[in-house]
């Protein structure tokens, strides 16, 4: 196989939803938290999404890029639309859930974030609100970490690098854990969908790091960001961000 051809190759073969060497922004909520009719018209939009991706993915070699990119923007907007749906819902609190609220809840979250941080994934910012996490992070997986197995006649790539999925099964499964052993309670803590976005650009991850880091001046709990007990900032990107 020629070079150009191999490459071909490999990024058919490559996750597309979550790919290799992406910034993700994920929404994470406590169960209950939304009310479920609502939750019921979202997943079935989401198998529509979902379907509409695999054909988009499934035409990319044969239909004019243009084509391809504007059927991709329309189905991202049609996340987006969504997401604001769900976050105005979480932000008014009026049902369900809110132990994040509690200090020792938000402890137990904020704790697995800090200790997986370089283990599985780049952290950049988090903030804990009453009933959901929003958390911008790198997985330390990327395409120099990868390699190719054969498995039933077809070809895909493999990483010892923890994946997207395998970090939210680990973060949401160790902070139920313990959060369920002090609230003495029994039953799901965490819904099982979560809302991930992976960032395509460096002005689409100051839009997001600023979204994060402000959820709570936005909902009209602080004036200031720091001032939140459940946000966090890297180090390296408050320069940045000291005057928000």
């Amino acid at each position: 196989m020629s070079k150009s051809g191999y490459k071909q190759f490999y990024d058919r073969n490559l996750p597309h939803i979550h790919p290799p060497d992406s910034i993700f922004f994920v929404t994470f909520r406590l169960a209950d938290s939304i009310p479920k009719a609502i939750v019921k018209q979202y997943q079935s939009k989401k198998v529509w999404f979902e379907n509409e991706l695999r054909r988009i993915d499934n035409k990319k070699d044969i239909e004019p890029s243009e084509i391809i990119e504007n059927q991709q923007q329309s189905l991202l907007e049609f996340r987006r639309t969504w997401f604001k749906k769900y976050e105005d819902i979480l932000d008014k609190t009026k049902d369900g859930p809110t132990w994040l609220g509690e200090n020792e809840i938000k402890q137990i979250v904020a704790e697995k974030l800090h200790e997986d941080d370089g283990k599985k994934y780049r952290l950049d910012a988090f903030c804990i609100m009453s009933n959901h996490v929003h958390v911008v992070f790198k997985p330390n997986i990327s395409k120099l970490n990868l390699r190719e197995v054969i498995k039933d006649n077809k070809a895909k790539f493999i990483s010892d690098e923890a994946t997207l999925p395998q970090i939210m099964q680990s973060l949401k499964g160790s902070t139920a854990r313990k959060a369920n052993l002090y609230l003495k309670r029994t039953g799901s803590f965490w819904e099982t969908e979560s809302y991930d976005h992976y960032i395509r650009n460096d002005d689409e991850f100051y839009r997001v790091i600023k979204y994060t880091i402000n959820n709570p001046v936005k909902a009209n709990l602080v004036n200031n960001w720091q001032d939140w007990s459940g946000t966090y900032l890297a180090e390296r990107l408050k320069i940045k961000y000291d005057t928000l």
